[in-house]
């Protein structure tokens, strides 16, 4: 029996800036219902205050503790390994969630022991992703660290490319695999779980995403429900991952909870 969720945010929670309709609503309801749930996002793009603040203008409260994001979960990881010095690919804001590790100089392509890649939009070129190719080059034992490995997402201008495309390449250019942290790795949906505390069968993980977040999340043990909102594509439904179930949007989940309990 199902007793959890993890709610992705982007296309699920909201979409271009705006609570998708019933959102609001079905969160109110999880609470009065006292049903465990937790945001997992791979937004690599603010840190995880401004998520709280942005969500606060939309009307959704949310506390800092309900999200996790692949930057907390990274940081937490540094704290456990001699992982510094760092080279971060990541926007500028969101460095500040990672402010307490050393960190290489801005423009330095020697001296990391890991270079963390994020989202970096349209902040991408090519003698930003040759510095991160040698940074990599020049230390064999350099840590790549993605936030992330989601392919794409919708912005008020379409879709866009993510983080994913550029650790692909990276990881091709220097013949070593990166460590993930985000969906849809499985170590952190653990991590999700274990903030919950509760075991990944009875946990309903819902995304936007086919792959990141219903497949990652079916790959870790969890169910994966899929909404026909955010990046969500009628072709999502024709591949070789199949969500345990799929909801026209959020708002669907109550009257979809009932049925399974």
């Amino acid at each position: 029996m199902l007793k959890a969720l993890l709610i992705d945010l982007d296309g699920v929670i909201y979409q271009a800036g705006q609570p998708v309709p019933g959102a609001i609503e079905t969160l109110d309801w999880l609470d009065h219902q006292s049903i465990p749930y937790l945001f997992v996002t791979n937004t690599t793009s603010r840190p995880r205050d401004a998520i709280v603040a942005r969500l606060a203008a939309m009307g959704i409260q949310v506390k800092a503790d309900q999200i996790l994001t692949p930057v907390i979960a990274v940081a937490n990881w540094i704290r456990q390994q001699n992982a510094e010095p760092l080279a971060l690919f990541i926007p500028y804001e969101t460095r500040t969630d990672l402010s307490e590790f050393q960190q290489v100089a801005e423009g330095g392509e020697t001296g990391a022991n890991t270079v963390v890649v994020g989202d970096l939009a349209d902040g991408w070129s090519f003698d930003v992703m040759n510095r991160a190719f040698r940074l990599l080059l020049s230390n064999p034992e350099c840590q790549l660290v993605a936030l992330g490995m989601t392919r794409y997402w919708r912005t008020e201008s379409g879709l866009q490319l993510d983080v994913g495309p550029f650790i692909k390449a990276l990881e091709f250019a220097v013949d070593r695999s990166a460590l993930v942290f985000g969906k849809p790795a499985e170590a952190f949906y653990s991590q999700a779980l274990a903030i919950l505390g509760v075991r990944a069968e009875e946990t309903l993980m819902i995304g936007d995403d086919i792959r990141g977040d219903v497949g990652g999340a079916q790959a870790a043990g969890l169910q994966g429900a899929l909404v026909k909102t955010g990046k969500f594509q009628k072709s999502d439904l024709g591949g070789d991952i199949v969500p345990d179930v799929v909801l026209e949007s959020f708002a669907s989940l109550p009257d979809y909870w009932v049925t399974q309990h």
